[in-house]
């Protein structure tokens, strides 16, 4: 049903495709849009080894939520910030993309522990996490990404 990667040599393990996952911050969520056209967003993540799901926050209402309700099927591109190797100007870089199903998740519960995951990328402050999560989870919804197919690779920008 998917695609392989074109370029097998550059292709990157499953293992590698989760630390980047796993590691790095941010990445583009497209979903399918109004009138047929894509809609991708930035999009804060948190990987849950557990379960290997890839979970978002979002507020209650808007285009991304309205485009996941006609359709669970999506795709995320996460990649790094690359490396240059010395005396050479090419940027080095490893990619992911994961196609899968969404679902949205409402439970307050389940909402604040992933909400406090996602927090800890970015911060080891709890009083600051708690006081966040205290203030918007009520206003917030869970998206949970089940990946039915994930590719990376590496590519040198030259």
């Amino acid at each position: 049903m998917f695609r392989e990667l074109t370029r097998k040599n550059k292709q990157i393990s499953n293992e590698e495709c989760i630390e980047i996952l796993k590691r790095e911050t941010r990445g583009i969520l497209s979903v399918n849009g109004d009138d047929g056209y894509p809609y991708g967003t930035p999009m804060n993540h948190f990987y849950r080894a557990e379960d290997g799901c890839i979970y978002f926050h979002c507020g209650k209402f808007g285009h991304r939520l309205d485009a996941i309700n006609r359709s669970d099927k999506v795709s995320f591109c996460v990649y790094e910030q690359g490396y240059r190797n010395d005396g050479e100007w090419a940027l080095n870089v490893r990619s992911v993309v994961v196609f899968g199903r969404i679902e949205v998740i409402d439970d307050i519960n389940e909402i604040s522990a992933i909400a406090a995951e996602l927090c800890r990328k970015f911060t080891q402050d709890e009083e600051y996490i708690r006081r966040e999560i205290d203030q918007h989870a009520r206003a917030t919804l869970l998206l949970k990404l089940t990946p039915e197919h994930m590719c990376g690779k590496r590519v040198k920008e030259e």
